[in-house]
């Protein structure tokens, strides 16, 4: 199958890895050449961790690798495409660019898939000519490693996409589940109201990061404390989802928290800008509390 990704960051580069590794041809497709040097260089290094790990082959990682070539124009990256994936920025007015631009170059047959993580697939789907063939596919992060894909239906998506995007995910490994069209799906609606509601507490006093991290891994058996999962998703990606459910379920509890609004309007955004409720440092794996925050 021929598959093209649109966006070449953290989420597209690894949706580019698995389909690649799966033996599919993909065009990985973003705006900005430097982008897309990264992306190859991120994903090259991630195989050659399962290389060392004996999860892969180094043959097998150099016939993944030549799978993959790059482009910086949609028109041309699409037009030979059986599925294109948008993995873009959780914004809901770029993606319905980008689905107008897609819906207008990919061939008839095309199916079209969003990685949204909240954004309603009817409202995207809409921007198109062709609403049976687009569908929600949610990855989650890191996708090389993450077994789930939410596989989101619209309004209108037929079933004969639906179960095409289901067979696809399984033949990559990949365990999905298919869930319908409501802000944040199943993932992000239980997750996020969590998630606000840990800065709520760190807000108010009631503990501190380490301490709300701690209580949540050791006594829930969380792997990573919801202040570390927040600056992993990004806290600027974590405000977006939050207030779709805000806007969509129109209710008090899916209100952002006034902490993440204003550490998204100063620039902390977690790991991507190197601090958020804690500070990174590249090369270490220290975790840090934020000078902020400290104690």
């Amino acid at each position: 199958m021929k598959i093209s990704v649109i966006g070449a960051g953290q989420m597209g580069n690894g949706i580019a890895h698995v389909f690649a590794q799966g033996g599919h041809d993909i065009t990985l497709i973003d705006i900005a050449q430097a982008s897309l040097d990264k992306a190859l260089a991120t994903i090259a290094k991630n195989m050659d961790r399962q290389v060392a790990k004996g999860t892969l082959t180094e043959a097998d990682k150099v016939s993944a690798l030549g799978r993959i070539t790059t482009g910086t124009s949609t028109a041309e990256g699409v037009k030979h495409a059986d599925l294109v994936v948008e993995a873009a920025t959780e914004n809901v007015d770029l993606k319905l660019k980008i689905f107008k631009d897609i819906d207008a170059h990919a061939p008839p047959h095309g199916i079209l898939a969003t990685n949204t993580s909240s954004i309603s697939i009817t409202r995207i789907a809409a921007a198109t000519k062709r609403p049976a063939q687009v569908i929600g596919m949610h990855f989650m992060n890191p996708v090389p490693v993450m077994k789930l894909v939410e596989v989101i239906r619209g309004y209108d998506t037929s079933d004969a996409v639906t179960g095409a995007v289901m067979e696809l995910s399984r033949s990559i490994g990949k365990v999905p589940v298919e869930v319908n069209d409501l802000p944040g799906f199943v993932a992000n609606r239980i997750l996020m109201p969590m998630i606000n509601e840990a800065i709520e507490t760190l807000f108010q006093g009631v503990g501190g990061v380490e301490e709300i991290d701690t209580v949540m891994k050791l006594g829930m058996a969380h792997l990573m404390g919801p202040l570390q999962l927040a600056d992993f998703i990004g806290l600027d990606t974590c405000l977006a989802i939050l207030r779709v459910l805000h806007e969509g379920f129109q209710q008090p509890k899916y209100a952002p928290c006034p902490l993440l609004v204003q550490m998204v309007t100063a620039g902390k955004l977690g790991v991507k800008s190197g601090e958020g409720f804690y500070r990174y440092t590249p090369g270490s794996k220290d975790l840090v509390v934020a000078p902020a925050f400290a104690r």
